[in-house]
């Protein structure tokens, strides 16, 4: 069938299968051209590993690294009868998959709730069936909007809301290439409580047990999860609302992890990341704005990176080729550093103020940030023919 970008609020219901591919082999030659790291990891387990960070640090530690990867997932297989395509991280996964195999790697895949104890059970097998038969990166990198507690059975939904009060700005109506107002409501106690234990560490924490427990964690192994911070302005709807919250309590389920793993002679920390265009972000409201102001500031500057990009020079920094984890006071490493730099965040705010519907285009870089955002799902790369019929 040929397969078109079928857009409905800030999901896309299609991907193509072909765009995705090209994606992921786009995303995998950026890190082979960059070089091999020294010293990196040898087997990586990536939870959370079919899009965004979480698939950037898969092709990172596989193409980097040369390392073995397990990647978990929870992904839609296609359903040609009904004329459904397959998610967008179902076929990256097999683009990736068949490129890391064709490399040597072994590559394992658990598609499944990763909150789930039957999944990390799968994991911990298919971790055994590995070469090295432990794993030397855990990367935790699940965004998911529910939960099911392993041992209650109950199931606990995140929210996007505020804490203490309404947080009020403008937005962007992605739909409609419109400014709006929007004014985000107070989450109550429970919705908070229940956003952080969605969005929080205890599964983090969950995994690092169920791991140490079957013996699998090797000698010097490092733990890391993904954070966002970024300026105040969206504190009020992302870094102090029910988001921030669950955020919060991951940076400290990092310090217990980090605990733990010293047993091991290895290390947990977080790394503070920069706004991107993701299927979480573009649901957050003022984000959206903010990320096509931030596109046009850094791309104007020639600093801006994506998710590859980022991840790359995590690894290839800071991680491994000898160098060390730079924390900054906040106990947080930060790769945010070219967004947060001052001359980005005062070209930024410069222009909040003056955007309006009438100049949306001139002052954002709003096309960028729509062509980001379908690339998610595998459209508008170059080199693919979109008016081809493609098998789903």
């Amino acid at each position: 069938m040929v397969v078109e970008p079928k857009v409905k609020g800030f999901l896309c219901i299609t991907s193509h299968p072909k765009g995705c591919t090209k994606n992921v082999e786009n995303q995998i030659e950026y890190v082979k051209q960059k070089g091999a790291m020294k010293n990196g990891c040898k087997t990586a387990l990536i939870i959370g590993a079919s899009t965004g960070y979480g698939l950037a640090s898969r092709i990172c530690a596989a193409f980097g690294c040369n390392a073995d990867t397990i990647g978990v997932f929870f992904e839609r297989p296609a359903d040609p009868e009904r004329g459904r395509t397959a998610s967008a991280g179902w076929y990256n996964t097999v683009a990736f998959t068949k490129k890391a195999e064709e490399a040597g790697l072994y590559a394992a895949n658990i598609n499944g709730d990763a909150f789930s104890d039957e999944i990390k059970q799968k994991t911990i097998e298919a971790i055994k069936n590995s070469p090295s038969g432990k794993v030397d990166l855990i990367v935790y990198s699940l965004a998911s909007p529910r939960r099911t507690d392993p041992k209650t059975g109950e199931t606990y939904k995140s929210v996007l809301k505020a804490v203490g009060e309404p947080a009020r700005n403008k937005s962007l109506d992605t739909d409609k290439g419109q400014i709006v107002e929007v004014t985000v409501p107070v989450a109550t106690e429970k919705e908070i409580s229940d956003t952080i234990k969605v969005m929080g560490g205890e599964d983090w924490e969950l995994w690092i047990k169920a791991l140490d427990e079957a013996g699998v964690i090797a000698e010097g192994c490092t733990s890391l999860a993904y954070t966002y911070i970024g300026p105040k302005l969206t504190y009020p709807i992302y870094r102090e609302g029910t988001i921030g919250q669950a955020k919060k309590d991951l940076e400290k389920a990092a310090e217990r992890i980090d605990a733990t793993l010293k047993i091991h002679r290895g290390k947990a920390f977080i790394s503070a990341n920069k706004a991107l265009v993701t299927q979480a972000s573009s649901a957050i409201p003022v984000v959206p704005l903010y990320i096509s102001i931030l596109y046009k500031v850094m791309k104007e500057k020639g600093i801006h990176e994506g998710c590859i990009e980022q991840i790359e020079r995590l690894f290839s920094t800071q991680l491994y080729n000898d160098n060390c984890l730079n924390y900054q006071d906040d106990g947080l490493v930060h790769i945010d550093d070219l967004e947060m730099r001052q001359d980005v965040q005062d070209g930024v705010f410069g222009l909040w103020d003056k955007i309006e519907t009438s100049n949306l285009k001139e002052l954002t870089d709003f096309e960028g940030y729509q062509k980001e955002f379908l690339k998610l799902f595998g459209f508008g790369l170059e080199g693919v023919d979109y008016q081809e019929d493609v098998e789903i």
